[in-house]
């Protein structure tokens, strides 16, 4: 597997709270690792790869994923694509988080509630139009 050279800096306390304030729920890295019946480093690996998104919280330091990035324990199939057309439009993963849990009348509704719903190519497509 090719190493991913992607790194993020830790999001401020600001920044989680901002965050925060449009995640309903969290996970957790050993959460995944045990629906997926994997061992953590793997989803370190799947963090690193963009599969998933994750955001250490400055209060405790553990790294957290938004639930909403997940079915049933698992990454999100669609949201690897998605984040990788964001990073190359040079979306942050904060800022690609950011968007992809607010809502966008245009769209309607959030860009993972479209995600969920099998509208990837539509979500995909705005992402790009951002990079213009």
């Amino acid at each position: 597997m090719k190493k991913s050279t992607h790194q993020e800096a830790d999001p401020t306390p600001e920044q989680f709270a901002q965050l925060s304030a449009l995640v309903e729920e969290w996970t957790t890295i050993p959460d995944i690792a045990e629906a997926l019946d994997v061992i953590v480093t793997r989803v370190h690996a799947l963090v690193d790869d963009g599969a998933v998104l994750a955001f250490r919280d400055p209060t405790d330091g553990v790294r957290r994923i938004p639930a909403i990035f997940t079915v049933d324990g698992k990454p999100l199939d669609s949201l690897r694509g998605t984040i990788s057309v964001l990073r190359d439009a040079g979306f942050s993963d904060l800022e690609s988080a950011l968007w992809l849990l607010t809502p966008d009348e245009s769209l309607p509704g959030r860009p993972v509630d479209l995600l969920h719903a099998g509208r990837k190519t539509e979500v995909r497509r705005r992402a790009q139009a951002m990079a213009w």
